[in-house]
């Protein structure tokens, strides 16, 4: 059995006593808990304020006496008003995240029989929020006239679906995660807020796997190690955060970095390595680009989530590690099983929890916040204070929320953008000259990053000015699938899946060359693949 460790206040009037053999007459809830035959305290964290020293002193020594197995913590904390409910509760929030609990080792129990009623409530708060991390431990007085000094006790397991009227009054807790999450950003776009909501609650009440997929830039590494933040926090988590860029894993090394290997295991192997993995025992594994490692990589992975178990490169013994998982990707894993390059059965297993985060482009109306908080990160890491003047402010914030602002890299062009401006800031103000240099360099770099669309490789500008935007956009499309696919037909399939169905007779090659034609376009033009083997081979046997 784990150690079991108390959490209380001194009871000023319930546990005093004359100090005399008197005393062992009275039921004293400090002293008659650690007296339970069964119920061993094994320590005591006993929290008194400095008037009360003695009495702590006292107590101490009675419980020697009677649990010389019980060792007693005394915990100084002194209240200006002890009825005041925010210092009560801000001090003992500050020790809850002060204490090095281990929940793996020892289990807790806080005492809420002792104390002032606000004491009370802020330590049933506190244990309610996972703060501390425990059960509640109440304590009664020996009930009828033949007393006694040892009483009953009765742990309480707090079930939060049980008190849905009380869980209303932590709304203002529920938004310090949510705004935890945001880095304290003061988001406005709706969607994103309510995802945000969203993976506060899973964060907290589940250990199963989080998959968050956005772009690139999107906040995906951000967001993974303020969910472990998060869940160290709450004391959920006691390791570290390892994250890993699947797509740096290649080849045979992808193994050994993952689930590591033992010495001699391959040309090279001079050591022991313990991995990745095992690095996030206890804590939290991001796999960013997921997506990128092989099927044998992801077989193990699998494995390694659901038994806690894996086999390290040329060892004959498993490994064990138990880490929570979250994924990361910027491509449709959906897809990717089709095509069979991801496991079915491991994407079913990271789908229970899935999270899109949303471009830049589609938060325009966060991009100001964000303004705010590069800022602030630039002051944190250069140690100067930069800021905006009112037109230079105003002539950014249009330039990046305007229609064309491509925003290529998210976030990441977002905060590089502010990171030049803040640099080249004359006497630390950001001025209109400075961001109309900034504008130019954004332009530059999006007209030669954004992607060519294949109508550009095939058709001239007049050709492409006398065809529809509309028309543009669904003839580029055309282009893409026939491109990705073996034959005409095969196209034709891929194309009309969903009308050819409801069709008598279906010859979807023949819709898809006249189309084409429309463009003066034809599949060898398109996909530089002739059709003339194709066609050799219809008089073959």
């Amino acid at each position: 059995m784990k150690p079991t460790v108390v959490i209380g206040f001194l009871g000023s009037t319930l546990d005093g006593s004359k100090h005399d053999q008197s005393r062992w007459n009275k039921w004293r809830p400090s002293v008659g808990m650690c007296m339970q035959e069964d119920l061993r305290v094994d320590r005591l964290e006993l929290i008194h304020g400095s008037a009360h020293q003695g009495l702590g002193r006292f107590i101490a020594a009675d419980i020697a006496s009677v649990s010389p197995e019980t060792s007693v913590e005394p915990r100084l904390m002194d209240f200006r008003d002890p009825w005041d409910f925010e210092e009560v509760y801000g001090k003992l929030l500050d020790f809850a995240r002060a204490y090095a609990f281990d929940t793996d080792a020892e289990d807790y129990l806080v005492h809420i029989t002792t104390g002032t009623h606000v004491a009370q409530i802020c330590l049933f708060l506190l244990t309610e929020a996972r703060d501390l991390p425990g059960r509640l431990l109440q304590t009664h007085p020996p009930r009828g006239a033949a007393g006694g000094c040892v009483g009953t006790w009765s742990a309480i397991d707090l079930d939060l679906s049980r008190y849905d009227s009380i869980a209303t009054r932590f709304a203002a807790a529920a938004a310090e995660g949510s705004s935890f999450l945001k880095s304290g950003i003061e988001t406005r776009n709706t969607a994103f807020n309510g995802m945000i909501d969203e993976i506060e609650q899973v964060a907290v009440r589940s250990r199963a796997p989080l998959l968050l997929m956005g772009p690139t830039g999107a906040g995906k590494s951000q967001l993974a190690r303020r969910v472990f933040e998060l869940k160290r926090l709450k004391h959920q988590v006691s390791g570290e955060f390892v994250e890993v860029n699947c797509a740096t894993l290649k080849g045979d090394s992808a193994m050994s970095a993952l689930f590591g290997h033992k010495k001699g295991a391959f040309t090279g192997a001079a050591a022991d390595r313990p991995g990745l993995l095992r690095a996030a025992d206890k804590g939290v594994l991001f796999l960013d680009e997921i997506g990128e490692l092989g099927l044998d990589e992801q077989a193990m992975i699998l494995r390694a989530i659901e038994e806690k178990r894996f086999l390290p490169v040329g060892a004959d013994r498993e490994a064990s590690s138990d880490f929570q998982l979250i994924a990361g990707t910027n491509c449709d894993l959906g897809a990717a099983v089709g095509a069979g390059g991801f496991r079915d059965d491991l994407f079913a297993r990271l789908n229970l929890w899935t999270f899109e985060l949303p471009a830049l482009r589609d938060r325009i109306e966060d991009i100001e916040p964000n303004l705010d908080y590069e800022l602030d990160r630039f002051a944190e890491r250069e140690g100067t204070r930069v800021s905006f003047n009112k037109e230079a402010r105003r002539a950014f914030l249009a330039f990046a929320t305007a229609p064309d602002a491509l925003w290529l890299g998210n976030f990441r062009d977002l905060a590089a953008s502010v990171t030049r401006m803040a640099t080249f800031a004359p006497a630390g103000r950001i001025d209109v000259v400075t961001v109309e240099a900034e504008k130019t360099r954004l332009k530059r770099f999006w007209s030669g990053s954004a992607p060519r669309s294949p109508l550009e490789d095939l058709l001239d500008a007049d050709a492409l000015e006398a065809i529809d935007p509309f028309d543009q956009v669904q003839l580029a499309e055309v282009i893409r699938v026939c491109r990705r696919s073996r034959s005409l037909s095969d196209a034709g399939r891929n194309l009309f899946s969903a009308s050819r169905a409801r069709r008598a007779s279906a010859n979807d090659a023949d819709r898809l060359r006249k189309y084409l034609q429309r463009y003066g376009l034809d599949w060898s033009t398109v996909t530089g693949i002739s059709t003339a083997p194709a066609a050799a081979s219809k008089g073959r046997p």
